[in-house]
């Protein structure tokens, strides 16, 4: 995807802590939710770089109606990668 036209909710490890911590979610509930194990949202949580996807699918999951749709539009939108 060329430009970024969505305000993505995670971009930073502690962003993911204290939103985890305020839900009150372990991080087996909070990863598991968007495809990742306990063991690889821990290795995010350390400061292992967050991959784009991670973050928009994570942005879907547990940001606002409106970030999750401007996320969704700009997929659909999006011209397909060759392949």
């Amino acid at each position: 995807m060329a430009s970024q036209k969505f305000k993505l909710a995670f971009t930073t490890p502690e962003d993911v802590i204290h939103y985890r911590a305020k839900k009150g979610l372990n991080q087996t509930e909070f990863w598991s939710r968007v495809g990742t194990t306990q063991s690889g949202g821990s290795r995010y949580e350390s400061g292992r770089k967050i991959p784009a996807a991670t973050k928009m699918l994570l942005t879907i999951a547990y940001g606002t109606q409106k970030q999750a749709e401007a996320i969704v539009n700009a997929l659909r939108n999006s011209p397909p990668e060759d392949q």
